[in-house]
């Protein structure tokens, strides 16, 4: 763990002043949730761009609760060094919501936007919609007309350091949104990340994911394979490929740190067909899993491993939790590790496909659930408008750079 890149997180990441403040939270784990014990074994990695190495390198902790215990040591720190880049920080924990883009609770709400707007939409009877994603769209419009009457009260930059992403909830949405206040996501961090993948030069960074979402943009669908099986294709029109360069100096600018990828929501329903999966968020899976994508959604999820049951009682839950929400493209090149998804799917030359919600990132869909899956060496192929075909990367080794 340096203090350089600590102390970067405010100087380049956030470009925090003194006369801001920030918001710094994490999440307590809860009683329901049930952790690994041991990591397994370390994992070669796949070999390709910008993979290498072994898991053993990258890990600090032997368990997942060892990794979620430091990670309220890291938010504690975190907020330590921020005391001398700006006016104030403010820190919070909660519950564990056990959910990739589960709205956070209320508090984390009165203290983001103000009190003043936290209690108006208690009195207008729109928050709890809000956070059980129930809100209507006229329900949204008054929300945002609320935040943005008092947007001077709400805080400058967030360090979102909480288990349970945050990303594509409608709280990081009308903060970055209508606030225009600068978000770091954080979900699964790891101690040993602050020495890989964030210990980068975040200007090459910031270059190399521009010049790739640029190529991207001039596309109408994508086509994507990869030795294992895994092959599927959608449309892109009308859908803009987004930068996450962990450069988040710009109003109301948000990403993951560590950061380094492209990323788009596919068009609904045009996903079709076969996804192998052979890693978890945060484990290698001891045999793979088979989805079967039609018209945009998972239909069938096919295998033994433990893990296809969470993800069949996920998918049953909702229709929603279903879709074909996101494809990502890797351009880290300090990311390796493969088995935590916040970094795996940095990893230059992987590309990650993700299960859920889009609504904040130009998509149609909004649930309480959205999971990316990595995928190692793929070759993905670019269509444009007029049937041309461009290949823009073979076996996870990009045509361009």
């Amino acid at each position: 763990m340096t203090t350089k890149t600590l102390r970067n997180i405010f100087r380049v990441n956030l470009s925090v002043k003194k006369s801001e403040s920030v918001l710094i939270f994490t999440d307590r784990i809860s009683s329901s949730e049930v952790l690994q014990e041991n990591y397994p074994s370390p994992i070669p990695l796949p070999q390709g761009e910008g993979v290498r190495g072994s898991v053993e390198e990258a890990f600090s902790c032997k368990n997942d609760l060892c990794r979620r215990e430091r990670l309220r040591d890291i938010a504690i720190l975190i907020a330590e060094t921020g005391k001398s880049f700006c006016k104030k920080i403010l820190y919070h924990e909660y519950p564990a919501t056990g959910s990739h883009s589960a709205e956070p609770p209320q508090k984390l709400w009165a203290m983001a936007f103000g009190e003043k707007a936290f209690n108006e939409l208690k009195a207008q009877k729109l928050l709890l919609p809000l956070i059980k994603k129930k809100a209507t769209a006229s329900d949204t419009k008054r929300a945002e007309e609320i935040i943005a009457r008092n947007k001077k009260h709400a805080v400058s930059a967030v360090i979102a350091l909480s288990n349970y992403s945050t990303s594509h909830t409608r709280f990081r949405d009308l903060l970055t949104g209508i606030c225009k206040t600068r978000y770091a996501s954080m979900p699964l961090f790891d101690a040993a990340m602050l020495d890989g993948a964030m210990n980068v030069d975040w200007r090459v960074i910031d270059r190399r994911t521009r010049g790739i979402a640029r190529i991207i943009n001039k596309a109408e669908a994508v086509e994507i394979e990869t030795s294992n099986g895994t092959s599927i294709s959608f449309s892109k029109k009308g859908r803009k490929a987004e930068s996450d360069t962990g450069i988040l100096t710009a109003p109301g600018a948000f990403g993951n740190l560590p950061a380094g990828e492209v990323y788009l929501a596919p068009v609904e329903g045009t996903a079709n067909g076969r996804l192998v999966l052979e890693f978890a968020p945060t484990r290698q899976l001891k045999s793979p899993l088979a989805l079967t994508v039609k018209n945009g959604f998972v239909k069938e999820v096919s295998g033994d491993e433990e893990y296809a049951g969470y993800l069949r009682e996920k998918l049953s839950e909702r229709i929603e939790n279903a879709n074909i929400a996101e494809l990502g493209i890797g351009t880290n090149d300090m990311a390796k590790r493969p088995d935590n998804i916040l970094e795996s799917e940095k990893i230059l030359g992987t590309i990650h496909i993700a299960l859920g919600d889009n609504s904040s990132f130009g998509g149609d869909i909004s649930t309480p659930f959205h999971q990316d899956f990595v995928f190692f060496m793929p070759t993905v192929t670019l269509i444009h408008k007029d049937g041309n075909r461009e290949i823009l990367m073979k076996k996870g080794r990009f045509s361009s750079l």
